[in-house]
């Protein structure tokens, strides 16, 4: 089937950094499913929708970690959330 000129519009991924990167209505389904903030502990200084389009920066790239591009969170950051997102499911 073809794309129509809506669906093209709807689904186009222009001014964005990255092909990978969400958009603001891809974002709002996600948010939703995000871990709230905890009461204790020190507070986050990274946003969460930076980590989720780091993480998916590397899975559509197939680049490592290390190889994260400096406008994400250091790639420690972002591994150790992906990995602890992975243990809780």
């Amino acid at each position: 089937m073809p794309w129509t000129k809506a669906a093209r519009i709807k689904y186009q991924r222009s001014g964005l950094r990255y092909a990978s990167d969400l958009t603001d209505a891809e974002w709002a389904l996600i948010a939703r499913k995000m871990p709230p903030r905890q009461r204790l502990g020190r507070p986050r200084k990274v946003h969460l929708r930076d980590i989720v389009q780091a993480i998916f920066y590397v899975l559509s790239s197939g680049c490592q970690w290390r190889a994260l591009p400096k406008g994400f969170p250091p790639y420690s950051t972002v591994q150790g959330y992906f990995y602890a997102w992975r243990d809780t499911g």
